[in-house]
């Protein structure tokens, strides 16, 4: 797959069995684990495999940008599916608490807004990301009052994996292959862990699984981004070598009938187009696995982001590379005890790059610096944000 119009596959599939993915990430009522490995195809579009936990399924999905960054627009942009994940995180954790507590929901909506910014100078190398707080509200028809509901929310939120990314500072860790040799990484923090292998040739057998069900429509395109010149958040205004801006995404979530969660994203800032998002529970989690948990989203995003400012710095640098790959880790572990959980903790979001170029070595480890801090969500693990909650309405 060299791109996403020369692919005969939807945005969204399960890997087919067949498909040997080279690792088993471990989950348990206590920890889980995700793993994305991705690459960068033509212009600015992408692909990911993204395995959730022990359960052995495995999610393939594509990435794409916006005219904001010269992109084709036909697929999701990185923080689209952060968003959506943590949408539907938050949706999950709500409607488990609330049978929990024997509180009725019905027609529950979810409506939660992301904001970013960059500001600095790619040449200079102080141009940097920042994540702002995360604002949520709900309202559902329920006989509950409005602090009720308002405290269920913010429960859900402390429980679940996105408030363990958000809440606390997590400085990732990093290793470096380029052209297949390892080298060491500058101005990141060093893995501790063994390089992973490359996943350059996992891709080429990726295949949708057409002998389990998962749901069609996973990832759709609502509607196009409008291609405007000349103003703010217009076409190639994020790739501009001077940055002062603010990023602002848009999720509305909803539980359809069948309990798969519905998930539109939109993006305000810049212009940006309007997706859909399917999201179902894991297996583990007492969900059907018919589309990718929050958390798979979530991880997929993050891993797609970092991609992105690699590809956009190089371009602003004008360093070429013929090829940027990564595996990236995420592992949660759950505090407190089977019968009385508690939240979640997020260890150390552990990125092994690969990148084919013949620029110098000091110009690549330049690059994976200048990745990671002009990631969107590399500054959201790094930066301590409480999630806003509004005051929680029951609908009439």
């Amino acid at each position: 797959m060299k791109s996403i119009e020369t692919s005969e596959h939807p945005l969204l599939y399960k890997l087919s069995d067949s498909c040997i993915f080279p690792s088993q990430v471990n989950s348990s009522d206590h920890h889980i684990g995700t793993r994305v490995s991705a690459r960068a195809l033509e212009g600015m579009q992408k692909e990911a495999c993204v395995q959730y936990g022990s359960s052995g399924a495995v999610w393939h999905m594509v990435c794409d940008e916006g005219p904001y960054l010269n992109g084709t627009d036909l697929a999701p942009f990185p923080l689209a599916f952060f968003t959506a994940g943590l949408a539907a995180s938050y949706l999950s954790k709500l409607l488990s608490l609330a049978r929990q507590q024997n509180i009725p929901l019905a027609a529950v909506e979810l409506v939660q807004d992301n904001y970013y910014g960059m500001e600095g100078s790619a040449l200079r190398g102080n141009m940097k990301a920042s994540a702002l707080p995360v604002n949520v509200s709900c309202k559902a028809d329920s006989d509950a009052s409005p602090e009720q509901i308002s405290a269920l929310l913010k429960a859900a939120i402390a429980n679940s994996p996105g408030d363990a990314i958000l809440r606390n500072s997590h400085h990732g860790t990093f290793t470096l292959s380029k052209n297949g040799t390892q080298l060491k990484v500058e101005g990141v923090d060093a893995s501790t862990s063994e390089l992973a292998a490359d996943p350059k040739d996992l891709f080429e057998q990726a295949m949708p699984d057409h002998a389990t069900t998962f749901a069609a429509g996973g990832i759709e395109k609502l509607q196009a981004a409008e291609s405007v010149f000349g103003v703010e958040g217009g076409a190639g205004t994020s790739l501009h070598a001077t940055q002062k801006r603010l990023l602002h995404i848009r999720a509305r979530a909803t539980l359809r009938e069948d309990g798969i969660k519905s998930i539109k994203v939109q993006l305000f800032k810049p212009i940006g187009g309007v997706f859909h998002f399917l999201s179902d529970d894991s297996r583990l989690q007492g969900g059907q696995e018919r589309a990718p948990s929050g958390l798979a989203y979530m991880a997929a995003g993050i891993a797609f982001c970092y991609l992105t400012q690699l590809g956009r710095y190089a371009h602003i640098v004008k360093q070429q590379l013929t090829g940027y790959r990564l595996v990236q880790d995420l592992a949660f572990s759950r505090t407190g005890t089977t019968a009385e959980p508690g939240g979640m903790v997020l260890n150390t979001p552990d990125t092994h790059t690969f990148i084919d170029s013949d620029e110098a070595d000091e110009a690549i480890q330049k690059l994976v610096q200048m990745g990671e801090q002009t990631c969107f969500l590399h500054a959201a693990l790094q930066t301590h944000n409480q999630t806003e909650v509004n005051t929680t309405s029951t609908a009439d």
